[in-house]
């Protein structure tokens, strides 16, 4: 079959079942059965395939898959993140572009050890050592399956030996101080959960998602308890629901921390919230 045919015939299944952005889907669903480069497609379109029938039911299963709604990172089983592409499967949060912009503000400052809270598939803690040769950091989550994603992922970008990954339910387990505690922690509202795309509600871990009330449980945890983990003048680095600045910073404020900062992503939306740890004795002032 000619490519640009193949092409046609399954965006067409999508577009049927109501995918937005299945031409780039369709691509990159086509890259990874093929083996090819996805930037190469435009410049092969008149290409006869020299395919097995193995490879076109493999291709055929993955449309249906994602016209059913599964993410093509699901399918897929990878997702890029950062400089990096990290293993994901349906116990851990696909990574996003959004949570880049905590990266970004991480890497303003140094660092030389990590606390990442609810690691997931270890996407932020893992980008941020790839950064920081001389750094070391642990990741903690309450689920044993995400936790052997996130060790996968280490092993898969050489960061074995720089990155612990231990079993915690938030700071339940941490011992020491770090010098940077991060993390996306679950921030979507209970009353929210039904206005998701159905791509992320249906298949990333609702565990990663929500709190299950208001969508602050998870912050009023790490508010309270990261200063015990903290060096002097460590930092705390939190990504947030867009409306969520406000609500987070009150919280941060509440507990003595000082130089609270929002970022905001690449769509010019609140994203991520950077304090530092509260100074203590005469000098301290909020």
């Amino acid at each position: 079959m000619i490519l640009r045919l193949l092409l046609m015939d399954a965006g067409k299944v999508l577009r049927d079942a109501g995918v937005q952005g299945g031409e780039r889907d369709v691509r990159l669903l086509f890259a990874f059965v093929d083996g090819s480069d996805v930037g190469r497609i435009n410049t092969e379109l008149d290409h006869v395939l020299d395919w097995s029938d193995g490879k076109r039911a493999a291709f055929d299963d993955m449309i249906n898959l994602r016209a059913s709604g599964v993410p093509v990172a699901k399918i897929i089983g990878r997702k890029a993140f950062w400089k990096g592409e990290f293993l994901v499967n349906f116990d851990v949060l696909d990574p996003r572009p959004d949570t880049e912009t905590l990266i970004e503000v991480a890497l303003q400052d140094p660092f030389t050890r990590v606390l990442d809270l609810g690691t997931g598939s270890g996407c932020i803690l893992i980008s941020l050592l790839m950064e920081r040769a001389n750094a070391t950091g642990v990741g903690v989550d309450i689920s044993d399956n995400a936790l052997a994603v996130a060790r996968e992922n280490a092993a898969l970008h050489n960061c074995e030996a720089a990155a612990d990954f231990q079993t915690s339910n938030w700071f339940e387990n941490v011992e020491g101080s770090f010098d940077l505690i991060v993390s996306n922690p679950p921030y979507i509202a209970a009353n929210e959960m039904a206005g998701l795309d159905k791509d992320v509600r249906g298949f990333d871990p609702a565990i990663a998602l929500t709190d299950g009330a208001d969508g602050l449980g998870a912050y009023r945890i790490i508010a309270a308890g990261a200063a015990a983990h903290m060096t002097d003048r460590a930092r705390l680095i939190l990504e947030i629901g867009y409306t969520q600045a406000s609500d987070v910073t009150i919280l941060l404020a509440d507990q003595g921390f000082v130089e609270i900062t929002t970022h905001q992503d690449l769509n010019g939306r609140d994203r991520v919230i950077c304090a530092r740890k509260p100074r203590l004795g005469p000098a301290f002032t909020q």
